[in-house]
């Protein structure tokens, strides 16, 4: 890539509005490297119980739809509001899987797979009753009173899972012991030691009624604990079938790092994706499969309600291609009650959906993303992502980032094409304040509390993403005009 400036010094009014240009220079016909989807596979979130409301199913059929993800993780399946487990008046474990079948037969109905992040602990089976996290629906984060009574519960939860969906499907889905065991989701003493211990007993566990479920952790936040878990377990011969942590843009470099170091927040997830991974390439399991089960783009100023997502998202996938084989952005829906009900739309919450099912910036995005081809061809841009499918069509991505906290300007963009025939159609579909921007939707509409039905319809109508404008190249290169965090895909035809 080369940097053209496309004018000269005239004076200081002119030359604030002078902007360099950025020549992207694009060969179709250089080698190629596989590109799978790993940023859309699996999505994140709230809490079990959410997932029977019909708002939830509709969003996630929704998201379905733009990204066809294959998993979805969420918290709490063993929480008491799911009534997986009681005991009876002599004391003796009582279990009902009832709920647990309408939670995972929903999301086997819209064709999407659990990640069974196994949490949090039912009272009746805690060291401590009263151990409550702080989350508005106040799960129990204490170990278990007994740890035959936890074995029980993991090996009726897989038998029952295997009676009732078969082995073949069980096994294609994930195991993950706990949430964040190294912050206040777990209050085991001392807490790695002892969530080492419940890693150990549920892995076992599971793998005693099936060797082919997949199980892993260690769920960490912030990237913790990996070469110390992997440690672990090739010690005891504990079985591990993938490796899971997380850590988000707005994490700080102390916690994900242990250093002071000046990183920027858009550096920040593939950074500490490529410390994991390096973890794993030196541990006595080198070839595990790396699953970063919650990320998300940093939050101040209402961020991840507007069209800053869509820049921030594509920049990660430029980093961490390689290096991760999924990630779950948290979540694809605000219905969503860590800290109570939401308690209207655009509070900057996570979801690609506000409450609702209004479409936020994001949601228009990750289509976008989605028409990435399954090849990567190179380019050494830091703003651009050229891929092409499997008829030859090239699909490219520009963006112009501008954090939460700058401001910033519209950036000229030239793409240059070779190894393709001159003026070639380019269709150009784009999201940024003028398309796809429902937070300014729904501030026209005078930002409702509780917005109707009829509203909503309204707002998603009047944002939905045209077809794409069909541009010609010129010769062999075509002209951007990017926003400040617009994002651009364009899909060349590239035969003769």
């Amino acid at each position: 890539m080369t940097v053209r400036h496309g004018c000269l010094f005239i004076g200081i009014v002119l030359a604030l509005e002078c902007r360099a240009q950025e020549d992207v220079q694009i060969d179709a016909t250089a080698p190629a490297s596989a590109f799978p989807h790993f940023w859309e596979e699996m999505f994140g979130s709230g809490r079990a119980i959410l997932s029977l409301r019909e708002s939830y199913r509709n969003d996630l059929r929704a998201v379905k739809q733009i990204t066809d993800f294959r998993y979805v993780r969420f918290h709490a399946i063993l929480h008491d509001e799911v009534g997986v487990y009681n005991e009876d008046e002599h004391g003796n474990p009582v279990y009902n899987f009832a709920d647990v079948d309408e939670i995972y037969g929903g999301l086997l109905q819209n064709r999407v797979r659990p990640t069974v992040e196994i949490s949090f602990m039912p009272k009746k089976l805690a060291f401590n009753p009263d151990a409550l996290h702080p989350f508005w629906y106040r799960p129990n984060v204490s170990p278990p009173k007994s740890w035959d009574r936890w074995d029980g519960l993991m090996t009726e939860l897989a038998r029952h899972l295997i009676s009732q969906y078969g082995e073949d499907e069980v096994a294609q889905w994930y195991f993950e012991v706990w949430n964040e065991p190294n912050i206040d989701f777990w209050n085991g003493i001392p807490r790695e030691k002892s969530y080492f211990e419940l890693y150990d007993h549920t892995a076992r566990d599971l793998k005693q009624i099936s060797p082919r479920l997949r199980v892993g952790g260690p769920a960490t936040a912030a990237a913790a604990w990996v070469d110390d878990f992997l440690k672990d377990a090739a010690e005891k011969h504990v079985p591990v079938d993938f490796v899971s942590s997380h850590g988000y843009a707005d994490d700080t470099v102390e916690d994900l790092f242990g250093t002071n170091e000046d990183i920027p927040m858009d550096y920040r997830v593939c950074r500490a994706i490529g410390k994991v991974r390096k973890q794993i390439q030196s541990s006595s399991m080198p070839k595990l499969p790396l699953l970063w089960t919650e990320w998300n783009v940093p939050g101040m100023k209402q961020a991840r309600d507007t069209s800053y997502v869509g820049p921030a998202v594509a920049n990660t996938i430029r980093e961490c291609d390689g290096m991760v084989d999924m990630m779950s952005f948290w979540t694809f829906s605000d219905v969503f009650e860590e800290g109570g009900p939401i308690r209207e739309p655009f509070e900057g919450h996570f979801g690609l959906r506000a409450r609702g099912g209004i479409n936020k910036p994001s949601y228009y995005d990750f289509a976008l993303l989605h028409k990435l081809g399954d090849q990567r061809l190179p380019n050494s841009s830091s703003d651009v992502i050229v891929t092409k499918r499997k008829n030859g069509t090239l699909v490219i991505a520009v963006w112009n980032l501008v954090d939460p906290d700058k401001t910033g300007s519209t950036k000229k963009v030239r793409l240059t094409i070779s190894g393709i025939r001159n003026n070639a159609v380019a269709r150009v579909s784009r999201v940024d304040d003028d398309h796809g921007n429902t937070l300014a939707a729904y501030k026209a509409l005078g930002s409702p509390r509780y917005p109707t039905e009829e509203q909503v319809r309204r707002m998603n109508a009047a944002t939905a993403l045209a077809p794409p404008a069909e541009e010609r190249l010129d010769g062999n290169h075509l002209d951007l005009s990017l926003q400040p965090n617009a994002l651009v895909l364009v899909e060349v035809e590239t035969g003769f």
